[in-house]
C-alpha cells in the first residue's frame, strides 16, 4: 500500500453528535450485501425504531429482511425517503457493547479503499454470532439450613460435608452441581435430590474473568543504550495521539522487549493493546516472553481457535476485559473500546496481505485504524518493507534503529557456496561444505537449521518414459509429491488442496512405474540429511507438520532442550524464533524466488534469507550462514554476504522510482474469474472499457490477459493491471468502473488495490 488515507475522519457527517438516535428511523448496515434496483448494491437499509426502544450508533440489532431475520449494526439516523408506513421495524437489540465509532469509520474506510461491500468488512468485525449475546449465567449451590427429609444416605451426607470445602477452595464462589457431585464422588442425581428436597438452593454463580490481566508494573529487562532510547520513545508516543513508529532493528536486537514497553505504557493508562503477527505459530515463544514480562498471557486470536474461545475472546475485547490481544490479521477488526497502541510485528511479511474476500493488507489497515483511533502504531522488523521505508523518507513515519544485537551476541558471518563448482549428483542437494558445517556444529554441542522454501518431497512428478507432468485437474499447477504424510504418499495441489495417489501407470503413455520426483522439497531434504548424517537427530517444521500452536510449542520445546540436532523447514521457521544453541544456518537453494516477473521478488528473497540467517548465533556462540547458490554475483546474495541491507534497498528503490512502481507509483489489479473461459474474457473486456472511462489522466491500463495461473480451483482467470502516479485515486476509479460492469451468473470480479501477488 503506497499511502493509506489516514485523515482523522474519512466518514465525517455520517454519525450524529448526540449519543442516541432519537429519530423514528435508523439506517442499519446488515451483515450481508443487499441487491437494489438495476442490480446495484445497497449498503444500508432504513428501519423504524419501535416505541420504547432506544438505539445508539453502533448497536447490534436484529432486523427483518423479506422472510428472514438478519443481524446488522445501527449506522446512524435513517437516510432514505420512503414513507414510514412502508418501513419495517427493528426486531431486537443484541445484548452486547456497541461497535465503537472509530471501528465503524474503519469499516467505511476499508470498504472504500478495497472497493468492497461494507457488509463484507462488517462481517470481519462481527465474526462470532454467539458472542453478540451475554453468556448464560452458571448456577451455584448454597445450603438453605433446612433439614433433609427422609433418610440421610451416605451419598447425601458426603455432598453436604463437601459443600463448604468446595466453596472455600473456589474463593467463596458457590459450586456447580457437577463440581459438587465430583468432589463428593456421587452422581448429579444425588445433588439434584437435595435441591428438590429444599436442602440446597440454586443461586446465580458469579462468572469468573475470561482471561488473566497482565501486570504492567513488573520489571522489564536491562536495556542497552539503543534499546533504552527506543523504548523511551515508544512509551512517550503512547497517549500522545496518532504516529507511526518504525522499530528497525537487526535480528536479535530486542525489538520485542522494546515494544513490550509501549504495551506496558498503554496498560498503565487503562487502555488496550493489539499485536499483529504474520504466523500464528510464532506466538508460542512470543507468549512465553510476554508471560515472563507481564505475569499473564495475552488473549490469542486466530482462525484455528475453537468457537468457544473465539466467543469469549470477542466478548472480552468488546467489554474491555481483554487488555492485550495477539493475533493474525483478522484481529485488526476486533471491537476494542479503549485501544491504546497497535504493534505490527514482522511488518514486512507477505502473510499480512489477505487475498480472498476483502482484499486488504493488515499492516496498512493497522495504520489506518491507528489514525482513526488516535493511537500510535509500531511497525517492527529487521527487514522493513520498501513501502515502510518510503514513508520514513517522506517524513510520515518515525524510525527507531537498533543496529546491534542485544547483549554479547553478534550478527552471524554469511558466505556463499557456489554450486556450479560442487558438481553434486542429480539426486543430492546438500553440498560438502554445508554438510561439514552441520557436523562440526554437532561436535561442538550446537544445533543447525537447513532451510528450503518448498513444502513436500518434490515440486514436480515426471514420467521418465514420455515426459508427462502430473498436473492438478482444477488448477494450472503441477502436483507436489508429499511422501511422508500420515495417510501415505500423495500428490497434492498447493493452490486448491486437491490430492490423489501417484498412479501406477502414466495417464499419457501407459508406462508403469516410471514416475520420478524432480527437485527437492523439505521432505526430500530431511531424507537426504538422515542418509548423509545418520548420527544426527532431524526434525521438520512446515505447515504440513505443524498444524497448531500446540504442535509448534512442542517442537520448540524439543529444540530448546537440545533434543534436535538439525531443524529442517520452510519459511515458517524463518522469523521470530530464538534458539540459543543454533549456530549454523544452511540455505539449500538461495536462488529460489529470484526468478519470474514479480515486482518484489528480489526484496522478498532478501527479507526471507536475512530472517533465516538471523536465527544463527543469537546467544554467546557466534553464528555462521551458508547460502547455496548458482548465482553468487546476484545483488541479493552480495548484499547478504556484505551485510549491506541499506545499499541493496537503495538500489531497489532507484529501480522502482524509474519504473514508476510502488511505493513510488500506484498500482491496482482486477481479476475476473468464471467456470467458463469465454465468460471471464467477456467480462474482463467490459471492465477494461469501463476503466478507460474512469481512470485519471496519465494512468496506464495493461490487459486483459490470462493470469499467470489462468486456471485456479476450476475457474478461468483474466487479469488487468492499472499503473498510475502515487497521487491517483485508484479506489475511486475502480469503484466507478465496477458500477458500469454487469456481473452475471458465476462470474466474479476481484479488485486488488496495491497488489502483492501477480499470479
Amino acid at each position: 500500500m503506497t499511502a493509506p488515507d489516514t485523515s482523522p475522519n474519512p466518514s465525517a457527517g455520517l454519525f450524529p453528535d448526540h449519543p442516541s438516535v432519537e429519530a423514528s428511523r435508523v439506517a442499519v448496515l446488515p451483515l450481508q450485501a443487499i441487491g437494489g434496483p438495476a442490480g446495484r448494491r445497497l449498503d444500508r437499509l432504513d428501519y423504524l425504531v419501535p416505541p420504547g426502544m432506544t438505539l445508539v450508533p453502533g448497536d447490534v440489532v436484529q432486523v427483518p429482511l423479506g422472510p428472514r431475520t438478519i443481524t446488522g449494526v445501527v449506522w446512524g439516523p435513517g437516510e432514505g425517503d420512503l414513507e414510514a408506513r412502508r418501513l419495517k421495524s427493528v426486531t431486537a437489540r443484541r445484548d452486547c457493547p456497541p461497535v465503537p465509532e472509530a471501528l465503524r469509520r474503519l469499516v467505511n474506510a476499508v470498504a472504500a479503499y478495497t472497493v468492497s461491500p461494507p457488509a463484507a468488512v462488517l462481517r470481519m468485525v462481527l465474526p462470532v454470532d454467539e458472542a453478540l449475546d451475554p453468556p448464560r449465567p452458571e448456577i451455584g449451590l448454597v445450603a438453605t439450613g433446612a433439614a433433609p427429609t427422609g433418610r440421610l444416605t451416605p451419598q447425601r451426607r458426603a455432598v453436604l460435608e463437601k459443600l463448604d470445602q468446595v466453596t472455600a477452595d473456589d474463593g467463596g464462589v458457590p459450586p456447580t452441581i457437577a463440581a459438587l457431585a465430583a468432589a463428593a464422588g456421587v452422581s448429579d442425581g444425588v445433588v439434584r435430590g437435595l435441591i428438590e428436597g429444599g436442602v440446597l438452593a440454586v443461586v446465580d454463580r458469579p462468572v469468573p474473568p475470561a482471561f488473566e490481566r497482565p501486570d504492567p508494573g513488573r520489571p522489564g529487562p536491562e536495556f542497552g543504550p539503543d534499546q533504552a532510547e527506543a523504548a523511551a520513545a515508544l512509551v512517550r508516543a503512547v497517549g500522545e495521539g496518532f504516529a507511526v513508529e518504525v522499530l528497525d532493528g537487526v535480528t536479535g536486537s530486542g525489538k520485542t522487549e522494546v515494544y513490550f514497553e509501549a504495551i506496558a505504557a498503554a496498560l498503565r493508562q487503562g487502555r488496550q493493546a493489539l499485536v499483529l503477527v504474520p504466523e500464528i505459530a510464532l506466538t508460542s515463544q512470543w507468549l512465553e516472553r510476554f508471560r515472563g514480562r507481564f505475569g499473564a498471557p495475552p488473549v490469542v486470536w486466530h482462525s484455528n481457535l475453537g468457537q468457544a474461545h473465539r466467543r469469549r475472546a470477542w466478548r472480552a475485547v468488546a467489554e474491555g476485559a481483554a487488555p492485550v490481544v495477539v493475533g493474525a490479521r483478522s484481529a485488526l477488526f476486533l471491537p476494542f473500546p479503549a485501544l491504546g497502541v497497535i504493534v505490527v510485528d514482522e511488518e514486512h511479511d507477505a502473510a499480512f496481505k489477505q487475498e480472498d474476500g476483502v482484499v486488504y493488507h493488515a499492516r496498512d489497515m493497522a495504520v489506518m485504524r491507528g489514525a482513526l483511533e488516535g493511537v500510535p502504531v509500531v511497525l517492527a522488523s529487521a527487514t522493513p518493507a520498501l513501502e515502510t521505508l518510503a514513508n520514513v523518507e517522506r517524513g510520515r513515519y518515525r524510525r527507531r534503529r537498533l543496529a546491534a544485537r542485544h547483549g554479547a551476541a553478534v550478527l552471524p558471518a554469511v558466505e556463499a557456496i557456489d554450486m556450479r563448482t560442487e558438481r553434486l549428483p542429480a539426486t543430492r542437494f546438500v553440498s560438502e561444505p554445508l554438510k561439514g558445517a552441520v557436523l562440526a556444529a554437532k561436535e561442538r554441542g550446537e544445533q543447525s537449521m537447513l532451510f528450503i522454501n518448498r513444502r513436500g518431497y518434490a515440486p514436480l512428478t515426471l514420467c521418465r518414459a514420455c515426459g508427462h507432468r502430473m498436473r492438478c485437474p482444477s488448477c494450472e499447477a503441477w502436483l507436489v509429491e508429499h511422501r511422508f504424510r500420515a495417510g501415505g504418499p500423495r500428490l497434492v495441489c498447493h493452490h486448491c488442496g486437491h490430492e490423489e495417489p501417484e498412479p501406477d501407470a502414466c495417464p499419457a503413455c501407459g508406462a508403469e512405474h516410471k514416475f520420478a520426483p524432480c527437485g527437492p522439497g523439505v521432505e526430500r531434504l530431511a531424507e537426504e540429511a538422515g542418509s548423509l548424517m545418520p548420527e544426527l537427530r532431524v526434525a521438520v517444521m512446515t505447515s504440513d507438520t505443524i498444524a497448531s500452536p500446540v504442535e509448534a510449542a512442542d517442537l520448540i520445546a524439543r529444540m530448546e532442550a537440545g533434543e534436535i540436532d538439525v531443524l529442517i523447514g520452510t519459511q515458517m521457521m524463518a522469523k521470530g524464533y530464538h534458539f540459543p544453541r543454533l549456530t549454523v544456518v544452511g540455505v539449500v537453494d538461495a536462488d529460489l524466488g529470484l526468478a519470474g516477473g514479480d515486482l518484489r521478488a528480489a526484496e522478498r528473497t532478501y527479507q526471507l534469507l536475512a530472517q533465516v540467517a538471523g536465527r544463527a548465533g543469537r546467544a554467546e556462540h557466534p553464528g555462521r550462514v551458508l547460502l547455496q547458490t548458482y548465482d553468487p554475483g546476484h545483488p541479493v546474495i552480495r548484499a547478504l554476504i556484505a551485510g549491506d541491507r541499506d545499499g541493496f534497498l537503495e538500489a531497489e528503490a532507484d529501480a522502482r522510482r524509474q519504473a514508476g512502481a510502488p511505493p513510488y507509483g500506484r498500482w491496482a489489479a482486477v481479476i475476473v474469474s468464471a467456470p467458463d473461459a469465454g465468460d471471464a474474457r467477456a467480462t474482463a473486456d467490459l471492465f477494461a472499457r469501463a476503466l478507460r472511462r474512469t481512470l485519471p489522466p496519465g494512468a496506464r491500463l495493461l490487459g486483459p490477459a490470462p493470469a499467470p495461473i489462468s486456471l485456479l480451483r476450476g475457474r478461468h482467470r483474466m487479469r488487468l493491471l492499472v499503473m498510475a502516479d502515487r497521487a491517483a485515486d485508484l479506489p475511486l476509479a475502480m469503484a466507478q468502473a465496477r458500477e458500469l460492469v454487469p456481473v452475471r451468473g458465476a462470474v466474479r470480479v476481484q479488485i486488488d488495490v496495491d497488489p502483492q501477488s501477480f499470479l
